[in-house]
């Protein structure tokens, strides 16, 4: 199983539970096109090919051009991607475990790099509130979902 490198500079991990079944999470997390009508911190996405291991996404979120490669993929359980960005190298996290009322999601980064050990609190920071919108933001979209199908109620 792939991990976030746990010696890095900055590790970030949050956890919430989001009224909404693992199926509706699952099918907007992985449609990584989609990222952008949901998630307005980010830009662009676009993913080559299926979300499956060794697919590779391009996006834009912060200002910064990102190129993540997905490094593993449990279906509506976890997935792991990560990559170099701007001297960046992030790895992320996400688990998804159905409970009653809904699911619980974690959310697991870590960064290292020159840029992160020159400001580690800074990064850590920008890291952490970038997570929280995430997850708000995937809470929200969840909300206005169609359990059944993942997709958005008009």
């Amino acid at each position: 199983m792939k991990d976030i490198d746990r010696s890095a500079p900055v590790v970030v991990e949050l956890t919430t539970t989001i009224e909404a079944t693992p199926e509706t999470l699952w099918a907007l997390h992985t449609d990584v096109d989609a990222w952008p009508d949901w998630h307005e911190g980010i830009d662009k996405a676009r993913l080559s090919g299926d979300f499956s291991e060794g697919g590779v996404f391009d996006w834009e979120t912060a200002g910064m051009n990102i190129s993540s490669r997905v490094l593993e993929v449990r279906p509506l359980r976890r997935t792991v991607w990560g990559g170099p960005a701007h001297g960046i190298d992030g790895i992320h996290v996400w688990t998804f475990e159905p409970t009653t009322g809904g699911t619980v999601v974690t959310t697991l980064e870590s960064w290292a790099g020159a840029p992160v050990e020159a400001d580690p609190e800074g990064m850590r920071a920008a890291l952490e509130g970038s997570l929280v919108a995430w997850l708000e933001a995937l809470r929200a979209a969840a909300a206005r979902c169609d359990d059944r199908a993942g997709t958005a109620k008009p």
